[in-house]
């Protein structure tokens, strides 16, 4: 799997610390940046990342920022992305298993390093479970669908 992350300067420490666990596990990363702690607005890389999982270029990305809710609200705006706060090993099963999310956010002033990185392990090696949860994400696509620009 190929996977895409970002974060802005607030969350770069924690994506620094993510992208080492990544590539520990032989997983292949595209680091979009930021790398370093020059300010940028959290909306420019998380607007960058979600366009390239919209046009399929990867099939997950993670975004990180200072509580990664702000990511995940510029995230769920592109057409054809699922983002998901993950601040729990719960929540990051779920992402996945219930909502086929393809992007996890997480806050960097909100998890440490050692939670972080199990999360994302819990995350990646999620997969979608499908009933009764594949007719909920299949409106939350025609929804999408709806308010899609031609």
């Amino acid at each position: 799997m190929k996977l895409i992350i970002g974060s802005d300067h607030v969350g770069r420490p924690l994506k620094d610390v993510v992208v080492q666990h990544l590539k520990e596990r032989g997983v292949e990363v595209d680091d979009i940046g930021v790398f370093d702690d020059t300010p940028v607005d959290y909306p420019d890389v998380g607007q960058k990342l979600a366009e390239c999982i919209s046009r399929g270029e990867y099939e997950r990305g993670i975004l990180i920022c200072g509580t990664g809710i702000g990511m995940s609200i510029v995230a769920n705006k592109v057409p054809g992305v699922r983002a998901a706060v993950c601040h729990d090993p719960y929540s990051a099963e779920r992402a996945r298993k219930s909502n086929n999310a393809q992007v996890m956010t997480m806050g960097s002033q909100v998890v440490g390093s050692e939670v972080a990185k199990a999360l994302v392990d819990i995350w990646l090696a999620a997969e979608f479970a499908g009933g009764r949860s594949a007719p909920k994400v299949e409106k939350i696509n025609r929804l999408d669908a709806v308010y899609r620009k031609a």
